[in-house]
């Protein structure tokens, strides 16, 4: 192995460490010491991949959101219905921070540091815009109701969503994620669908969460 490929392995590893580090403990509280322990890099090794706790949380944010576009990309791709890949998406983002300490960390790190500069950008500021411009296209697809306005339910939907998330996190440590969000499309579908459509929604909703 190269210096240079050690040096990445290095960097790999102290941003996967910190991501631990900061889920567990918050970016406040999170010092260089505690991600040296948690990765078994030295401080001075550190210092020489990132200038500062701040840039080793802006990696950290910066492999969450990449994996998470990714992801999302994946999930569209393979939805039957702009309806389906938003319930696909929240299905996706609900399993995965069920099981990633890189997901629980970016969105602890994004809500919960307000002080960097130049500012993070924050979760909704991006997924506000996809869930409206999907639920654009259910309208289109025929599947919403006339009286519902795409832009108002995306800015419903993700606060709903982030709640339920959130609620999880405190309750069980995400495990009944997926089954509370399932719950939320439950919840949420009658009043967005046409009657003639809720059938078919609900068979989308079946296919990216089924029920356990």
């Amino acid at each position: 192995m190269t210096q240079q490929q050690r040096a990445q392995v290095t960097r790999e590893r102290a941003i996967d460490g910190a991501a631990a580090v900061f889920a567990r403990l918050g970016y406040a509280a999170a010092s260089i010491s505690d991600i040296s322990t948690e990765t078994g890099v030295s401080k001075g090794s550190l210092y020489f991949h990132f200038s500062s706790k701040e840039e080793i949380a802006r990696a950290v944010i910066e492999r969450e959101q990449e994996l998470g576009k990714a992801s999302a990309e994946r999930v569209i791709a393979a939805s039957a219905s702009s309806l389906e890949a938003v319930m696909g998406l929240c299905a996706d983002f609900a399993h995965w921070m069920g099981t990633s300490i890189l997901a629980r960390a970016g969105v602890r790190l994004t809500t919960e540091t307000t002080t960097f500069d130049p500012p993070l950008r924050g979760p909704f500021e991006d997924w506000i815009p996809l869930i409206g411009a999907l639920l654009g296209g259910a309208a289109a697809e025929g599947d919403l109701r006339p009286d519902v306005d795409p832009e108002t339910i995306a800015h419903f939907v993700i606060p709903a969503f982030t709640g339920v998330q959130m609620a999880s996190g405190v309750l069980t440590d995400y495990q009944d994620l997926v089954k509370r969000v399932r719950e939320m499309w439950i919840v949420i579908l009658p009043g967005m669908v046409l009657p003639e459509r809720l059938e078919a929604a609900h068979a989308s909703l079946d296919r990216v969460l089924p029920e356990a």
